[in-house]
């Protein structure tokens, strides 16, 4: 049986010819949770964002579901993949935080009636559920996070990619994304520099250093090991 998720000699140039990706190799099986570490500019979201195709290989591929993430088969792979961008905004754009949740399963091809069930009920299950017909610039920030969830969770994706899901919040707002995400049943991969929520959630650290992955272990063999953290631009040990 193949991984849920194959990255093989992934390598990625930018248009000024800059290297972001350098020869990335892993896999993730179905059920795992996965930490993805590394300092600024270390390729974390330039990776992810290969995940489901928004940016396309320069080298070595990228499978999910056993599907090659390319050009023709990029709707497909976002069927699968649901993907939690670092910045609420950039997913959030309809007049209403109910239009923006129903925007998913509407895609896929649920009736209107359907989609907004669907979508009202994953607003419940949030605690967004008083804020449906908001806008979502009239949302606070911890708000607009959970949000952005919502319009993923609502689609039941195969794997939940995330990056960076706790950043800018506060304590309460933190818990209740660690909450969430622990009792979700979805394969996880998300980029962080929350060093407790990567040991809380995940039993395993990718870390990426300059493009390059420089660690792929058990979480608490990296976290524990302040040297090689400190080594690649990361903060001490948990321990």
């Amino acid at each position: 049986m193949s991984a849920l998720v194959e990255v093989r000699g992934l390598g990625y140039s930018y248009p000024d010819g800059g290297r972001g990706i350098h020869g990335v190799d892993f896999t993730i099986e179905a059920g795992e949770r996965v930490a993805l570490l590394g300092p600024n500019g270390a390729g974390k979201s330039t990776l992810l964002l290969h995940l489901n195709g928004l940016l396309l290989p320069t080298e070595g591929s990228v499978t999910v579901g056993g599907v090659v993430v390319g050009q023709e088969t990029a709707t497909e792979v976002r069927r699968r993949v649901g993907f939690v961008f670092q910045d609420p905004n950039d997913q959030l754009f309809l007049p209403t935080l109910l239009e923006d949740v129903a925007f998913g399963p509407l895609n896929e091809g649920c009736t209107p009636g359907e989609a907004e069930v669907n979508a009202r009920a994953q607003l419940r299950e949030l605690g967004l559920e008083g804020e449906a017909e908001r806008a979502a610039h009239h949302l606070s920030g911890g708000e607009r996070r959970m949000a952005a969830l919502a319009t993923v969770l609502v689609s039941s994706p195969d794997i939940l990619v995330l990056d960076e899901p706790t950043e800018a919040l506060d304590a309460r707002g933190r818990r209740r994304v660690v909450e969430i995400l622990r009792n979700r049943r979805e394969t996880l991969l998300v980029a962080t520099h929350d060093l407790e929520l990567a040991s809380t959630l995940c039993q395993r650290v990718l870390v990426l250093d300059g493009g390059v992955l420089v660690a792929d272990a058990r979480a608490s063999h990296v976290l524990d090991d302040g040297l090689f953290m400190e080594r690649h631009g990361l903060s001490a040990s948990l321990a």
